[in-house]
């Protein structure tokens, strides 16, 4: 489904016999999509083949779908950790974040039963999906198109029914807006520049080297040409070995060129610009970064932005699950929980925790057994040893 740079839903909507209005593209957008030597939108399988894009986009979905996502109530609870019949929790919650990280939006529909009650939920495509605003405005329907023959196209689904993620929009929250949008110059800068690198070391390595005749007149196309055979023919015929040549011809070889270094030095550019739409420290796409931040700047860097979208799926959940929905970084940011136990450690010996609120802290962490053993004699304090003791 193509993404399109310009704002995705006007206010100009199809009014329907059902007093329903049609969300729907303006007609450059569509012009563009006819027509897409002149089209400013990228798509999502174009903008995958771009390695730094798809770096960044398995690492935020993976790193979400990681996220620990706890609800209030049980049985919502229970549909965030399974809510799939077809794929596991991690693959199904990775699949839709990678979509709302593409695309701005994602979508989700809930299979319930006749009480009303959640049974399990389906990754939708969004060319699955078609919005449309109540005639009164006051909420979406939307018409979803399954794969399956049995189903068909199911229309008037109320929103009740959708997860709807979204992240920026600018018409009220209906629907989001793609951050590959504002990418297109970069992507397409990006694409320019590695056929003009490609172009220059195809260049830079097609002639070995220049054969000069110093005193010998002025030859012809031809005889240079034939020269040239000679010599490439001399040279293969050499097996490996020195070449000869006469006092009246120099042979120099050529090499790459310093500027070409540099340009393809210059490549590498977009990927700070990658990182920078979405909201992430470039050296999380191994690029140099900023010299002077630390390690622990660049994580709290990456934990605000992880945070960013984690709140428009939590709120997502909060509304249409009516349940309050807590998220937990922890598990993505620090999965050998090496974070929490230095910090532990420094309040513990500034005094800021006890030993056994120490403990709790770790045990709840997981780092230590929830039924850890009671020390059996006393711990021994700095610089002491078991024979000390003993005496």
């Amino acid at each position: 489904m193509p993404f399109f740079t310009k704002e995705r839903f006007k206010n100009s909507l199809t009014v329907g016999t059902n007093g329903t209005k049609t969300l729907n593209f303006t007609d450059s957008e569509v012009a563009n999509f006819l027509h897409p030597d002149k089209a400013e939108y990228i798509s999502a399988r174009k903008a995958l083949q771009n390695s730094d894009i798809f770096s960044i986009i398995m690492q935020l979905s993976s790193d979400l779908a990681t996220v620990r996502y706890t609800a209030e109530r049980s049985r919502a609870q229970a549909l965030i950790d399974n809510p799939s019949s077809t794929s596991n929790a991690h693959a199904f919650w990775q699949s839709v974040y990678a979509q709302l990280l593409l695309g701005g939006e994602a979508f989700a529909y809930r299979w319930r039963n006749i009480n009303g009650v959640d049974m399990r939920w389906e990754y939708l495509r969004p060319s699955q999906v078609n919005i449309f605003l109540l005639d009164d405005g006051s909420g979406l329907q939307y018409t979803i198109t399954f794969d399956e023959p049995d189903l068909g196209v199911l229309q008037n689904v109320p929103q009740g029914d959708i997860l709807h993620f979204r992240l920026l929009s600018t018409n009220g929250g209906m629907t989001g807006i793609s951050p590959l949008t504002a990418l297109a110059n970069e992507l397409n800068i990006n694409d320019a520049s590695n056929r003009l690198t490609l172009t220059a070391l195809a260049k830079s390595i097609v002639s070995p080297g220049v054969l000069s005749i110093e005193k010998g007149g002025l030859l012809g196309a031809k005889e240079k040409a034939a020269r040239s055979r000679q010599f490439i023919k001399q040279v293969n015929d050499s097996e490996g070995g020195p070449v000869v040549i006469d006092s009246l011809e120099k042979y120099e070889p050529l090499e790459i060129k310093s500027n070409v270094a540099a340009l393809l030095s210059q490549t590498d550019w977009t990927g700070t610009q990658i990182a920078k739409v979405f909201g992430v420290p470039d050296s999380y796409l191994n690029g140099q970064g900023d010299q002077q931040s630390s390690v622990d700047q660049i994580a709290s860097l990456y934990a605000n932005s992880l945070n960013r979208y984690a709140s428009s799926i939590t709120s997502e959940f909060a509304n249409k699950l009516s349940t309050k929905v807590a998220v937990d970084l922890r598990p993505a940011l620090d999965p050998l929980s090496n974070s929490i136990a230095g910090r532990v450690r420094d309040l513990t010996q500034s005094g800021v925790l006890a030993p056994n609120q120490s403990v709790y802290t770790l045990q709840k962490a997981g780092l230590l057994d929830e039924n850890l053993p009671e020390a059996t004699t006393p711990p021994m304090k700095g610089g002491e040893n078991v024979n000390d003791k003993d005496n």
